[in-house]
Formats: C-alpha cells, structure tokens, sequence
C-alpha cells in the first residue's frame, strides 16, 4: 500500500484544481481511492473530468479548506488523500438524501459494496460524509447493511459561513443535500481513534423535553434558561424576539453526555448549541432525547490547539503495528474548533505532525463527527476530532 497527499489554497501560483490534476498526472498510475476534500468553490466543483481513472472518489466540502503535514491551507483550501493497494479493494455511493435519509444512506452502502465488488461483505472501515441535519438516520441506513460492528468514521460536509452551501461528490456529479459513503478493505491494518478536547465541569442536569435537535427542557426548565445559569451572564443573549445564532458563541461550552468510560476517563459525546429560539429552545447540531443526563463542557484555545495531535497518536498506539509501518492518516477536526483556534492552526498541523513524524496526513474540518469509540457502536457528535492511521 502507498498513501500520498496532497494540499494547496488559492494562495499558491496554480489553482487548486489545476494544482491538484497536475499532482495526479504525475504519478504513474491512478490511485485505488481518493478521499478529496476542499473548501466551496465559487463556480462549481468542475473536477469530474480530472477525476475519470481513479478507482473510487469520494468527496465533500470542507469549512475554509483543509491540513496536512505541511500546514494549514484554509484559503480557499482543497486537499487529496490518495492510496495506491491493488491488493485491496475501495468502492463509493452518492445518493441524495431526499426525505428518508436512512434509506438513502443504505441505498448509498450498497451501491459502495457492489462498487468493490464485495457485495454482502462488512468492510474494515466505511469513511461517511453527508449533508448535516440527519447523521443519526443516516449512520442507521449503514447499518442497516453493515452491521454495528463496522467502524464508520467521517464528518459532516461544511461550508465558509454556515449557509447551506456544502456539498458530497463523487467523480461524476455533486450533491448540496446527500450522503456519500465508502467502503474500505485495504490489504494492510488500520486503526482509530474519536475523542474531544472537553473537560466537564460540575453543571448536569436532565433533559425533560425534546424534539430531535430541539432541546426544549433541562430538569423542568427552558434549556437556554438552564444554559445561560450554567455559562453566567452575557455567553449567550436573553429575551430574543427571533432566531438568534450562537454557534460561535457556545463553541468553548459545548453540552456533553457520558457515553462510556476509556482507561478509566470519562468519554463524553458532544452537543453544539447552534441557535437560540424566543422560546428559550436551543437548538442543537446533534440528536437528544429525553431522559439524557448533560454535563456542561469547557474548552480553551490552547487544549483544541495541541488535541489533534493527541488524537493521532491515540489512533497510532491502538494498532498492533509498529510505528514505522504507518504509511498516512486521515483525520477529521470539527469546523466550530477549528474556527474558534483559527489563529493556532500551524500548531494543530504541527502536533499532528510531530505524533506521527515524516507521514503524511490530511485533515478535513466539519460540521458534525462520526466514530467509532471502545467498539460501542458508531455514534455522531459534535466538536469531535478522530484520526484514522493506514500502515503499508
């Protein structure tokens, strides 16, 4: 197995897509699978006609651009994450979404399997981007065909400024509202990890009324009333008389719920308060449900800044490989923590850098995570970060 990357921005002399074709022209033979990720391109993808002999292709948008051992390219950024296994077998499913998000991730899964050729048979990895709105029907879809053995990484497509405009891709057409699913059977071993940068702070308390991402009631009161105790005065805004955004503002103090324990720590599953409602309703970037126990979270610039790194190491230590024997990574870091550290960047690409020396890697920024964590089921979160390690 080879792995190879590649990552440029508007910054550089070529365009990006011409850059990246360039790069593809200049190996011998095209790659099995590309993941390719990049930010919202002002006219178009325009990159069907590059992409004719790669095996597989999988794309989706991606907030600002992306990272790789090489840096931050968030300008206009596009970033291609390329293996080479003739051994192994790769195959992708674009569907658009539709109103049965859950059949329509099925659907995609299927064609991916028959794509590969392996019809009926459970992958070693499904790497997922979709739409965001319905992560939790989609990743029941996979399911469906899978099994919930099968590790299912990724990351909710993403645009510059939260409007609507992402995009899922393949090498033949581009969806604003879809899922795009790939299998991987790769020759070689891979491993995982899906963790956060969050610390719980004493605040918990009870979700009494919900409606999917709508959390309309903790321990009895109106969940923004609760929130706004929890965070202290002036985090978020009171008495609003319309839809009020608050990604921003909540994005160092998030809402968590306990999912499992890891050597002994807590492992919490974020929730990302996205908007504030007259009504004080929050409204969410993930599913809630009645019943649920929440825990207010903390973050800080410096702990979102050097966890990527943290993360990628976890991925390289849960394999039974050696060190040198990774060939690349694949990771995914949410868009909110990315925005919320835009200044910090070159330290996040260097942390993940320095836990895995002279291997190349690409980082995607989204908005919504899915992993797999301690083989309890794949799970969608927010302001999540995980990183999946290849070995040749």
């Amino acid at each position: 197995m080879k792995i190879d990357v590649f990552a440029t921005d508007s910054t550089s002399t070529t365009p990006p897509a011409a850059g990246f074709a360039g790069w593809l022209d200049a190996h011998e033979t095209a790659p099995d699978f590309v993941a390719l990720h990049q930010s919202v391109p002002t006219r178009g993808l325009q990159l069907e006609r590059r992409l004719g002999g790669v095996g597989a292709v999988h794309g989706a948008t991606s907030c600002l651009g992306v990272m790789s051992q090489d840096g931050p390219f968030i300008d206009g950024g596009l970033g291609a994450f390329a293996i080479w296994d003739p051994e192994g077998d790769y195959g992708t499913g674009l569907l658009p979404l539709g109103a049965d998000s859950r059949a329509a991730a099925k659907t995609a899964t299927e064609a991916a399997l028959l794509a590969a050729d392996r019809p009926g048979e459970a992958p070693d990895l499904i790497w997922l981007s979709c739409s965001p709105g319905s992560e939790e029907a989609v990743l029941a879809g996979i399911e469906d065909v899978v099994g919930t053995n099968v590790p299912i990484l990724g990351g909710s497509a993403a645009d510059d400024t939260v409007e609507g405009h992402w995009q899922v891709f393949d090498a033949n057409q581009a969806q604003g509202n879809g899922v795009i699913v790939s299998v991987l059977f790769p020759s070689k071993p891979l491993s995982f990890a899906y963790h956060n940068g969050y610390a719980p702070t004493a605040h918990e308390g009870v979700v009494t009324k919900c409606t999917g991402r709508l959390l309309e009631e903790i321990d009895g009161r109106p969940a923004a009333a609760v929130y706004r105790q929890w965070t202290g005065a002036g985090l978020i805004p009171e008495n609003v008389t319309e839809r009020t955004a608050i990604l921003s503002e909540s994005t160092l103090s998030p809402l968590g719920r306990h999912f499992t324990d890891v050597g002994g720590v807590p492992f919490y599953l974020l929730f990302h308060p996205a908007g504030l409602r007259p009504d004080d309703t929050l409204e969410l970037f993930a599913d809630a449900q009645v019943g649920d126990r929440l825990t207010l979270m903390e973050g800080a610039p410096a702990n979102l800044a050097e966890r990527a790194g943290k993360v990628a190491a976890l991925a390289a230590q849960s394999g039974d490989f050696e060190a040198e024997r990774i060939a690349g990574a694949l990771m995914v870091y949410c868009g909110g923590c990315m925005l919320a550290v835009k200044d910090r960047l070159n330290e996040v690409s260097s942390g993940v850098a320095a836990a895995l020396p002279t291997v190349p890697f690409l980082g995607v920024y989204t908005f919504g995570e899915q992993g797999m964590v301690m083989g309890k089921r794949s799970r969608h979160g927010n302001l999540m970060i995980s990183a999946i390690v290849f070995t040749s």
